[in-house]
């Protein structure tokens, strides 16, 4: 079973002071509402979201001001001008643990406070940018285009994470000084990783249907590469249990289409609707000095698989391609196959006469295609 993902949903909580309540659950602390610092009076949703803005990205766990004007909307002001605050940066978005607010009126005026509760202090966030910038002078080599970078984010948080089955770490600090987070410490850490290399990316939030599990909260990344969209799942790919060095590739740069197929989402995002395949298929076919780049990376991520060329539909197929592996001194085989599990199975039977032993596969469908993927495993 796949990898157990927990809410992402905030605790969201607002109101006059009087009538604000605060669940057990969500409650961290909440006192009397001290009176706003002498300051200039704040006017409009704008002024407060600046303000909030400032105040949130100082990581301000309590943040008071003065407002001016009409209050018999201000419930829904202020809770527009934090929902702005918090837009305004995806990673603060996403350590903001909590926040409550309430307001006191004095008649064309009010007081207003915000309590906020972060996961991530500011000193913790500074550890990160500095760490991020490390890693990238480690992994980006001098030449390396933005498919490469991709490619080399995406293996090093891969292999430097592993799923944090406590599900109380949800940074990107506690994954890089624990080495272990939730998808959500996953996500944020591709997130810093490919925005410090130049790749604008997003934070997808939605659920994941794990095979023969219950669809579950999750986070992975969108990421824009020279004017198209792709879905990245760092998480996902990280084999469960940990596999010292394993990287798995099959939720790496995806189109919806394909990510529907176990994930879901319901908020506005930039389409993804070109495979990859198809975009370094054709950024190979026109040659030149860069297209060994673009073929290297057909090759790890397997690519050759959508070639009709390559479909196994028979045992003497399947023998002649293990041959093949076996005199290249592989223990693994990665192929195409076309037709029912239960013929596979009879046909892998037919690798023991190789002299092949302690023989182990796995199988999936392939994309649309009534194919199926599989990884042959031996001693």
């Amino acid at each position: 079973m796949r990898k157990k993902h927990r809410s992402l949903m905030k605790a969201l909580l607002g109101g006059m002071l009087l009538s604000a309540a605060l669940p057990p659950a969500a409650y961290y602390g909440w006192g009397q509402v001290h009176a706003a610092a002498a300051s200039a009076s704040l006017q409009s949703v704008s002024e407060m979201t600046q303000k909030l803005t400032g105040a949130m990205g100082n990581r301000r766990e309590t943040i008071t001001f003065k407002y001016t004007g009409k209050t018999n909307k201000l419930k829904a002001q202020v809770q527009s001008a934090i929902d702005q605050a918090m837009a305004s940066d995806i990673y603060l978005y996403y350590i903001v643990d909590s926040y409550a607010f309430s307001y006191k009126q004095n008649g064309q005026s009010a007081n207003v406070t915000v309590q906020v509760k972060y996961r991530e202090t500011l000193q913790q966030t500074a550890y990160v940018n500095q760490q991020v910038k490390a890693i990238l002078q480690k992994i980006i080599k001098p030449g390396m285009n933005n498919h490469q970078k991709i490619k080399a984010i995406h293996d090093w948080v891969v292999l430097n994470l592993k799923y944090d089955n406590s599900y109380t770490k949800y940074t990107a600090y506690e994954g890089l000084t624990t080495g272990s987070a939730v998808c959500q410490g996953y996500s944020l850490l591709t997130y810093k990783l490919l925005l410090g290399a130049g790749i604008p990316n997003k934070i997808v939030e939605g659920t994941a249907k794990p095979a023969g599990g219950a669809r579950q909260s999750h986070a992975w990344n969108l990421v824009q590469l020279n004017g198209l969209w792709y879905h990245l799942d760092t998480t996902w790919d990280d084999p469960e249990p940990n596999i010292e060095g394993g990287v798995s590739t099959a939720y790496y740069m995806r189109t919806d289409s394909q990510m529907r197929r176990d994930h879901s989402w319901t908020k506005s995002y930039p389409a993804a609707s070109v495979s990859y395949a198809q975009t370094l298929s054709e950024l190979a076919s026109r040659g030149g000095t860069g297209v060994s780049v673009f073929e290297q990376l057909q090759e790890q991520l397997n690519y050759r698989l959508y070639e009709e060329k390559e479909v196994v539909s028979s045992a003497a197929e399947l023998k002649e391609l293990a041959k093949s592996a076996i005199a290249s001194g592989k223990q693994s085989l990665l192929f195409r196959y076309r037709g029912s599990e239960k013929l596979l199975k009879n046909d892998l039977q037919t690798l023991y006469t190789l002299g092949l032993d302690q023989l182990a596969y796995t199988s999936s469908a392939f994309e649309n295609t009534g194919d199926l993927k599989v990884y042959v495993t031996w001693k």
